[in-house]
């Protein structure tokens, strides 16, 4: 066994061990800038900074319309109550309503975040200092002043739009977007000061109060939350407070306060202010201590003086090298299970985007578009240096000299995880390719689009009756979920979404038959599913064909069970078949070209080389195969990269894999779907709302999550046909057009 074989023992790998070291006692002092800024600043930060933000803009604009629906009321209190030296009484109420009712609708939604802050910053300090002063005005002033200065974070119509503003044609944004961005950078960390020596100074005193006499104190009062923390534990008052006014471990200070918040408000319930103070420590958790503090000064040594712990491409250089072939639903979670770790990952694919396979057969029936189901790779890993991503299709695989190659491109590696997935089986039938294309790419389904519709548009143009009819034949084989989910959609499309749309023949006519080989469709559901889903296909008027076999396909028809069928437009849900990545390895396959794993995914005979998703063939079901399922390659890939986390750290690696079954889902039409949780079995309208939640949620991207709810959305009150373009070539198949002459 080489040097290469054992990555945890390579020469080279004399600085990561360094590295680690430092990297450690660096967490431990809480300057850890690399592991907050792309984990927790990347996970936590955008629902703690929408939360605060909700939080505030529902407490000021309740009290808006509150003062709105008692008009009255809200005069008299700025009249008399609540009266401003330097005001109208009258302008007052206006003022201050229309601060809370707007300032709160732009809190909430982020928009304009830093100039709604400001005068709500204002108004809570003339609520304090004017009216009664209360702990609570101070801690919005405090985050007000921080949201003036920072603005709203990612989860935000201000976060989406600062870079298109920045470099738009609008006069003078781009200059105010500009300095506002100077001012997070200049006074974001001066802020960031300011808010935790204000906090220190508040516990400080709260645990002497004799440092101040009884006037000091009162006085103290209004500029600190004495009352909110004069309940918490002396010790842990004291030891918060000295080492947040040192700025000194600052975000593992927080985490501590945080957790003996908890305990002190089961044990102590005065501590009626406690989600203020929570709030402040997750601001120090994500973004430190600020400027003025021993951290940041510690943080400027290390790079002055260590500039190797910093990542680099010369640091990545001597990190073990973790290559992920595909970027699929394994191959996207491997690589996110070993971001941030010491490895450097680089994920190989054909493909520059992440594609949402259950999905496709909308993109191929016209209700999404190809962008509402794909999400591009790079984006997803812009907050990982250590990792890399490389747009190349695998041509082979050394696995002596461990290095994955690519045409001329070697990429060496020390694990190598294959999540290269599957393509179309047609058992031996190639030459059915071209008249029966199958669904697993892109490019598929936009050919299948185009066949589909265009099958439409030549029927309106046909003279022939009896070629209108071959056109408006649609024969889809396989009654698995995707020749389901096509059927139904098609069906749907043909009676619904084109309604009054042509002249000749009407588009509910249309011909949809579905084959199935198999005695009943969906053979992985129960029976009593599988024949509520048939019979929801058939109310669609689906022509549902169990225990037929497929003979012969041309580019006239297809042969059944010897019936002749005449369709154009056939489609091909039958069966797939791994990727090479076997014969790459030149180890052991299964019957459908998968790579024979072992208990913890690896290959046998190569430990260092990994196998996942519908490249694996695995019994980790309960000693049953597991099954392709975008769940199961999820969870083979977040396994692998557990393993190798634990095999380069030193650790012991976890137990073999176990496949937890999340359940089978398949719909049938725009209100009708199925579902096996084994425990529970749903069907109809509950299965069909279901299965949406989950399909949503399993998108990548908020983008992609919104615009596919806004199309299904219209789609479904509207009885449209959603995104229904004819785009790329003719759709004759290559092999008629061999022998047709040219015009």
């Amino acid at each position: 066994m080489n040097d290469r074989s054992n990555p945890e023992m390579r020469a080279g790998n004399a600085r990561p061990k360094t590295v680690l070291k430092y990297a450690a006692w660096l967490k431990f002092s809480g300057v850890s800038v690399d592991f907050f800024n792309r984990v927790v600043r990347r996970l936590i930060w955008p629902k703690a900074d929408l939360v605060i933000r909700l939080w505030l803009a529902e407490i000021f604009f309740v009290s808006g319309v509150l003062k709105l629906t008692a008009w009255h009321t809200a005069l008299d209190l700025a009249t008399n109550e609540y009266a401003v030296s330097w005001m109208n009484p009258v302008s007052a109420a206006y003022t201050g309503v229309g601060i809370e009712v707007l300032g709160g609708v732009l809190l909430a939604i982020g928009f304009m975040t830093r100039y709604a802050a400001i005068p709500m910053l204002i108004l809570s300090l003339v609520i304090q200092f004017a009216y009664l002063p209360f702990d609570n005005q101070l801690f919005w002033a405090l985050l007000f002043a921080w949201y003036a200065i920072q603005g709203a974070g990612p989860l935000s119509i201000d976060s989406l739009l600062r870079r298109g503003l920045a470099d738009s044609a609008l006069p003078l944004v781009p200059s105010i977007v500009r300095a506002s961005d100077r001012v997070r950078v200049h006074l974001g960390p001066i802020i960031l000061s300011a808010m935790r020596l204000w906090l220190a100074s508040t516990l400080l005193l709260a645990v002497w109060p004799g440092f101040l006499d009884q006037n000091q104190l009162a006085a103290a009062g209004m500029w600190l939350p004495l009352q909110t923390v004069a309940y918490m534990p002396v010790s842990v008052a004291l030891v918060g407070g000295v080492l947040l006014l040192m700025g000194f471990a600052t975000r593992y200070v927080s985490i501590a306060l945080i957790l003996a918040l908890f305990v002190g408000t089961m044990i102590d319930p005065r501590l009626n202010d406690a989600a203020y103070l929570l709030m402040f420590f997750v601001i120090f958790i994500v973004h430190g201590a600020g400027a003025i503090s021993v951290d940041h000064i510690v943080a400027r040594l290390f790079e002055k003086f260590l500039p190797h712990l910093h990542l680099s491409a010369e640091s990545l250089a001597a990190l073990p090298r973790v290559v992920i072939v595909g970027a699929g639903f394994g191959g996207i979670s491997c690589a996110a299970g070993l971001r941030g770790n010491a490895a450097s990952v680089t994920v190989i694919d054909q493909a520059n985007y992440h594609l949402f396979q259950p999905l496709l057969y909308q993109v191929a029936t016209a209700a999404l578009s190809p962008g509402d189901i794909a999400a591009p790779v790079r984006p997803l890993f812009r907050d990982s240096f250590s990792t890399r991503v490389l747009l190349g299709k695998v041509s082979s695989i050394d696995t002596e000299k461990q290095v994955v190659s690519t045409g001329e491109k070697e990429i060496p590696y020390d694990y190598l995880v294959l999540a290269t997935g599957a393509a179309h089986s047609y058992f031996g039938k190639d030459q059915w390719a071209p008249y029966a294309p199958g669904l697993k790419r892109i490019e598929d389904a936009t050919d299948i689009r185009r066949r589909i519709l265009t099958a439409f548009e030549r029927a309106e143009a046909a003279e022939d009756s009896v070629a209108r009819e071959s056109l408006l034949t649609f024969l889809i084989v396989g009654g698995g979920p995707t020749g389901v989910e096509l059927a139904g959609a098609i069906a749907e499309l043909a009676r619904f979404g084109m309604e009054k749309e042509f002249r000749n023949f009407d588009p509910a006519h249309a011909r949809v038959i579905l084959v199935q080989s198999a005695p009943r469709l969906l053979p992985a559901f129960p029976e009593k599913l599988a024949a509520i889903a048939q019979r929801s296909l058939e109310q669609l008027g689906v022509d549902v064909r169990i225990g037929s076999r497929v003979e012969h396909i041309d580019a006239d028809g297809v042969t059944v069970s010897g019936e002749r069928i005449p369709a154009k437009t056939v489609l091909w849900a039958a069966g797939v078949t791994a990727s090479p990545a076997a014969k790459w390895l030149q180890v052991e396959a299964d019957n459908a070209g998968r790579v024979i794993v072992g208990p913890d995914l690896s290959v046998p005979g190569l430990p260092n080389v990994y196998a996942i998703g519908d490249t694996a063939a695995s019994n980790a079901w309960n000693g049953q195969g597991v099954p392709g399922l975008a769940p199961a390659a999820k969870q083979g890939g977040a396994y692998v990269a557990r393993h190798i986390r634990a095999r380069i750290a030193g650790k012991t690696t976890p137990p073999p894999f176990a496949y937890r079954h999340l359940g089978s889902l398949a719909t049938i039409g725009r209100k009708a779907a199925v579902a096996d949780f084994g425990f529970l079995r749903l069907w109809g309208a509950p299965a069909w709302w279901l299965w949406g939640f989950v399909h949503v949620g399993f998108l990548v991207g908020l983008r992609n999550r919104l615009s596919t709810m806004v199309n299904w959305f219209w789609t479904y009150l509207t009885f449209g046909g959603g995104i229904r373009l004819i785009t790329g070539s003719d759709t004759l198949p290559v092999a008629e057009k061999a022998v047709k002459p040219s015009a």
